[in-house]
C-alpha cells in the first residue's frame, strides 16, 4: 500500500489515527493491492512491524482476485504462472495445479526472478492455446532503489510476442474491485475508494461509482491529477486529512489502495 499507508518502511503522516478513527467509529475497511508477490499474511506481518496490527481477512490482493476469478471460469483449472509466492499460493488455495506443460492458463504477476527461457516457454504455451491473463496492468513497481519493470511490462512483451490479448484482474479491473466490496458485504452507494494513482486507484473506483478519495502522499500530484478526464470526489494530502463528516455522509468504509 506503498504511497496511501506508507512509504517503504515508514509510515505515512496520520495513518494510526485515521485507522483507529475508523475503527472508533465502527467503519470496515479492505486494504488493497496489485502487489502479487507476498500472500496476505506477509502483508500483514509487514503492517504490525509498521504498528497496525489487522488480521488477513483486511487484506486483498490481486493475486487472491485472480485465483478467484479462475476458479469460478474454470474450476480446478491448471496454470503456468510467472510470478512469485503471493500468486502461487492464491492459486493452490483456490484448487489450481501449477504445471510446466500444457496449462489451461498462463498467470503473469510481479516478480524477479524471471529468465527469458520461462518467457519462451510461456510464448509457445499461448500460442498452443494457454489464455494469457495478467494479475495487474502497472508497467512499473517501486523500490527503495527507483522503479522496476511491472506485471504489466512482462504481459506487454508476451502480448507483443503471441499476438494474444490478456485480461487482467487487478485495479482498475471492475472484477477485483466489486470482489473487494463484497468482502466487506457493502452497496456501491456505501463504499469509499482511497488511493493514491488516478489510472488504477480512482479510475476504478469512478468506473464501479464509489467515492473516490485522491491521497497526494505518493504517485500524483494536484496538477497531474487535473489532466485526467475523470476526477475524484476528494484530493487531500493524506488519509488521516479526509473529514470525518465527508466520510459519515454514507456511513461508507474505506477501500485503502496501494
Amino acid at each position: 500500500m506503498d504511497g496511501v499507508i506508507y512509504r517503504g518502511d515508514q509510515l505515512i503522516e496520520g495513518t494510526l489515527e485515521f485507522l483507529e478513527r475508523l475503527d472508533r467509529l465502527n467503519i470496515p475497511y479492505l486494504f488493497l493491492t496489485n502487489n502479487s508477490q507476498r500472500a496476505r499474511r506477509d502483508i500483514v506481518a509487514k503492517l504490525a512491524r509498521l504498528g497496525i496490527k489487522v488480521p488477513p481477512t483486511r487484506v486483498f490482493t490481486c493475486a487472491m482476485a485472480t485465483a478467484r476469478f479462475l476458479a469460478m471460469q474454470s474450476p480446478n483449472g491448471t496454470a503456468y504462472v510467472l510470478g512469485e509466492n503471493g500468486l502461487t499460493q492464491a492459486l493452490h488455495h483456490n484448487g489450481y495445479t501449477i504445471v510446466d506443460d500444457q496449462p489451461d492458463y498462463v498467470v503473469v504477476g510481479e516478480g524477479r526472478t524471471f529468465t527469458f527461457e520461462m518467457i519462451e516457454k510461456a510464448v509457445r504455451m499461448i500460442e498452443k492455446g494457454a489464455k494469457l491473463i495478467a494479475t495487474n496492468m502497472d508497467t512499473t513497481c517501486p523500490t527503495d532503489r527507483g522503479i522496476r519493470p511491472g506485471c504489466g511490462a512482462i504481459v506487454a512483451m508476451l502480448e507483443k510476442a503471441s499476438g494474444a490479448q490478456a485480461f487482467s484482474v487487478g485495479k482498475p479491473s471492475p472484477v477485483m474491485m466489486r470482489m473487494a466490496r463484497k468482502e466487506l458485504g457493502l452497496t456501491t452507494e456505501q463504499t469509499i475508494m482511497v488511493g493514491d494513482t488516478m489510472y488504477t486507484d480512482i479510475l476504478g473506483g469512478v468506473q464501479m461509482g464509489y467515492r473516490t478519495v485522491l491521497v497526494l502522499s505518493g504517485h500524483t500530484s494536484r496538477e497531474e491529477c487535473e489532466r485526467f478526464a475523470y476526477q475524484p470526489d476528494l484530493v487531500v494530502p493524506f488519509a488521516n486529512a479526509i473529514p470525518q463528516e465527508w466520510i459519515l455522509e454514507s456511513t461508507a468504509p474505506a477501500l485503502i489502495a496501494s
